[in-house]
């Protein structure tokens, strides 16, 4: 490999003469080199390979930023994902995931803390990306001795989730804060707050979730006109809430929601209210 930038000690950028342009990571590996040194393969501790070239730029520009003992942790993070996951990630992980960990650390340095509006939501909709998210928050509290909380569990399995499904941390926090907005409207209409650790509540949020993702690829579901029809007399108060709840997907995600969701919602809510006396 042939060095093309020196990022700090224990971080370069390399071309691989089958690669290209690599990351490589190595204890001191960066250390007195310049620019075209050669340095053997056996060298590297661990490389990954950024093949865009935006993010090749962006990562270049965090490392300055962030403590060079981070660089590595979150290397080894990335790597548990990847391998527990056996899910392809997207390579804007290694700059989002390290740039907002990097951020945490400094804030709580400053005993400055965010409280995650979402986070039971996060949990029962993304239990997989929770559990990932769970072990690099530990895996963080184990190396640099600091406490994230389980706040920064939620925001990190929501950046997860985004790298496992190829969509934009702002679209996958966009919609949490749907579902956060729609459990609120379904709460204030029923007139009392609802059991979060409830089987009920779990099958609701999944499916408002799974709702969401129908709207966005524009799947469309059926149902009859019937059913519609019976739903809207047996539970009139329930049904509108159910319509309401939909006008609010439609114009947050600026999509049109088939009628037929209305029904479906309608049924959710019926066996979540009846369980919880409201």
């Amino acid at each position: 490999m042939q060095v093309s930038k020196v990022l700090n000690n224990n971080v370069i950028i390399a071309d691989d003469p089958h690669y290209g342009e690599v990351v490589v990571i190595g204890k001191g590996i960066g250390f007195g080199r310049k620019e075209s040194d050669s340095i053997e393969s056996e060298a590297a501790e661990k490389m990954f390979i950024l093949r865009s070239r935006r993010e090749q730029e962006q990562y270049k520009q965090l490392l300055p930023q962030v403590d060079e003992g981070l660089i590595e942790v979150m290397d080894e993070a990335i790597q548990n994902i990847r391998s527990v996951s056996g899910v392809p990630l997207n390579e804007h992980i290694h700059v989002a995931l390290t740039d907002h960990i990097g951020f945490a650390l400094k804030r709580i340095e400053k005993g400055i803390t965010f409280q995650n509006p979402f986070l039971y939501e996060t949990k029962e909709i993304y239990p997989e990306e929770y559990k990932l998210a769970e072990y690099v928050v530990d895996l963080i509290e184990q190396r640099f001795g600091t406490s994230l909380g389980p706040d920064e569990v939620g925001f990190v399995a929501l950046h997860i989730h985004s790298a496992m499904t190829n969509r934009p941390i702002g679209e996958v926090k966009e919609h949490s804060q749907l579902i956060a907005d729609l459990v609120d409207l379904i709460e204030q209409s029923l007139g009392g707050g609802l059991n979060r650790t409830s089987l009920d509540y779990s099958r609701l949020l999944t499916h408002l979730r799974f709702a969401i993702e129908r709207i966005r690829r524009g799947e469309e579901v059926r149902s009859t006109d019937r059913l519609a029809e019976l739903l809207g007399r047996e539970y009139p108060e329930l049904y509108s809430l159910a319509w309401k709840l939909t006008k609010v997907m439609e114009r947050r995600l600026g999509l049109p929601v088939y009628k037929a969701e209305v029904s479906y919602l309608t049924v959710h809510l019926q066996r979540l209210a009846e369980r919880e006396g409201l």
